[in-house]
């Protein structure tokens, strides 16, 4: 079979490399593509994921979202009805929902936030097959065009999966120079440039001035776009450090004390992976964050003062390892 796999935002790759790998050793053909937006293509690049870039980013404006759309998906319409593909998959791509469905090309629409409401409009409706945590109540997903035949459930997080076979590297911290003594914080600002997130998050800027003046604490800011990097390093607060180049996340997330985020993707990688975790996130909550916070694995903050700047205890964290092949082969039933 030959499967088309879209990336289009940093957690993509991560998330589809298992997958990927799974599918090409049972005997099908995978080719990939990305869009530069944030680390995607440095990430893809970094795990070995070989692609083909088309198109960027819209930016924050929904009329510059809605060319960018256009123009990526007239690219990958030329791309891809070269290919003859068998199926289609991706994590909320709405370019690949497009292209897919005007060749008729089965396809299989990823997510885990169901909010989105622009995004899952697009993408739902012409997929073939819909893939959600578990924990997203199926009626939220109704008005979307996703019914119990098109709905594919699985158990847990995404991160359970990608990350079964993952192990830290200590290295991350010394290639970010980090001082193991004082407390380690990872923070991820809010998604700026998201049509879901457009509530101001007035909460982020007094977390990042809060540890930022710690002399006890060292926090990583990872940003998402080039605008919030030269932002936080003109802020120069002396104990946030703001990566030049992309870095293995998922160690850092692993390792550190804390994290920090108004994203969703980094606050479940800290659960997975056993780190506690903040969540500053400003718009609605989703069914998989619901659920992590009534189970405690998710804190929400509201106060930067509240914090818990505290060493922790670095062991074997209490992890939840989930076959990525089940997700492969949640995907495949769709060509079925």
């Amino acid at each position: 079979m030959r499967i088309w796999i879209d990336l289009t935002a940093p957690a993509h790759p991560v998330v589809f490399r298992p997958i990927v790998a799974r599918l090409r050793a049972a005997g099908h053909e995978v080719d990939v593509t990305a869009r530069d937006y944030a680390q995607t293509l440095a990430l893809a690049r970094r795990l070995g994921l070989e692609h083909r870039a088309f198109g960027s980013h819209g930016g924050a404006k929904r009329t510059r979202k809605l060319v960018s759309l256009v123009s990526r998906s007239a690219e990958l319409w030329r791309f891809a009805r070269r290919g003859r593909y068998d199926l289609a998959a991706a994590h909320g791509s709405n370019d690949l929902a497009v292209v897919a469905r005007a060749l008729k090309i089965p396809a299989v629409d990823m997510f885990d936030y169901e909010w989105a409401t622009l995004q899952h409009t697009v993408g739902c409706r012409p997929a073939r097959r819909v893939m959600t945590p578990d924990a997203i109540p199926p009626e939220r997903l109704r008005r979307y065009g996703v019914g119990p035949d098109k709905l594919a459930q699985f158990p847990g997080l995404k991160e359970d999966y990608y990350l079964a076979d993952f192990e830290p590297d200590r290295g991350v911290l010394d290639e970010l120079g980090l001082d193991p003594g004082r407390v380690l914080v990872a923070v991820r600002p809010p998604p700026d440039v998201s049509l879901y997130h457009r509530k101001a998050n007035r909460l982020f800027p007094q977390v990042l001035d809060h540890i930022g003046r710690d002399p006890n604490v060292q926090a990583v800011v990872l940003p998402r776009t080039e605008q919030q990097r030269r932002f936080l390093q003109w802020l120069s607060l002396p104990s946030l450090v703001v990566p030049d180049q992309a870095v293995d996340g998922q160690s850092l997330v692993a390792l550190v004390d804390l994290v920090v985020s108004a994203g969703g993707t980094m606050n479940r990688e800290a659960v997975a992976l056993g780190t506690p975790v903040y969540t500053t996130y400003g718009g609605r909550m989703g069914g998989v964050d619901e659920a992590l916070m009534r189970a405690g694995r998710l804190r929400p903050l509201t106060d930067a003062r509240a914090m818990d700047l505290v060493k922790r205890a670095l062991g074997p964290a209490a992890r939840v390892r989930r076959d990525p092949g089940i997700l492969a082969t949640m995907m495949l039933e769709a060509a079925a």
